[in-house]
């Protein structure tokens, strides 16, 4: 596991210390790449475990649909970001690649777990998740009492795209635009979340430097194909 440095109980798992056989091995908490729905279930109630509660995991569908969160569901609307302002409820963000973004908004207590890849960075889920934050505050003050955590992501050094793609996304967010070691197009989503949590005002923003594609320790999509999925997790205090 590894801490998400925010004020309330946050963390990022890894690969090791579940129960899932390869390619899943071990700590895999998807349950839609082909894992067996036992060992997703075990591997779950350890990351619970960890949490202090019973996570709800995120559904993604790589678009900006944010999801409101009263208690645990084990089966919640598909959506890339769930907020909750519910003492106690865990929320979970899956990724392989993509960011896993937390969110704390100490003015209120209220969190998020977000999913972020190429798609959801253009269409504006940070946006989005930060404004579902703020309805529950009821409006914008105290910019200074945001803080997120962006999980482990694929570098800009090892995210390849095609230069049309790089150029799209680098429209809406300049920051984005990288290129890999041997000089081709990239993205570097984690990156470019920063660098607009920063412009939004966000108090404290914790980025992890750890590339899932060069991490043996961490799930990649883009590296190992049919593999687990790793998880950002964030408790409501």
């Amino acid at each position: 596991m590894i801490d998400a440095g925010l004020r309330v109980r946050a963390f990022f798992t890894t690969r090791d210390g579940g129960v899932s056989e390869a390619p899943y091995a071990s700590l895999n908490v998807a349950d839609h790449v082909g894992d067996t729905p036992e060992a997703v279930a075990r591997n779950r109630a350890l990351v619970a475990e960890r949490a202090g509660a019973p996570v709800t995991f995120l559904r993604a569908r790589h678009g900006i649909r944010v999801a409101r969160v009263h208690g645990f569901d084990n089966a919640p609307p598909g959506a890339d970001a769930l907020v909750t302002s519910v003492p106690g409820v865990a929320l979970g963000a899956i990724a392989a690649d993509c960011a896993p973004v937390l969110m704390h908004d100490e003015a209120t207590g209220a969190v998020a777990a977000i999913h972020a890849g190429r798609e959801g960075l253009f269409g504006g889920v940070i946006d989005a998740a930060i404004a579902e934050l703020l309805d529950i505050r009821g409006g914008w003050r105290a910019p200074g009492e945001l803080s997120a955590s962006i999980g482990p992501t694929i570098c800009g050094r090892c995210y390849e795209v095609p230069e049309d793609l790089r150029a799209r996304v680098g429209s809406r967010h300049p920051s984005a635009m990288a290129t890999t070691r041997q000089g081709t197009p990239a993205l570097d989503i984690s990156r470019a979340i920063e660098a607009r949590l920063d412009q939004l005002g966000f108090d404290q923003i914790v980025r992890s430097r750890l590339c899932t594609a060069e991490e043996p320790d961490l799930f990649s999509h883009r590296r190992d194909g049919v593999t687990g999925r790793f998880a950002g997790v964030i408790v409501c205090e």
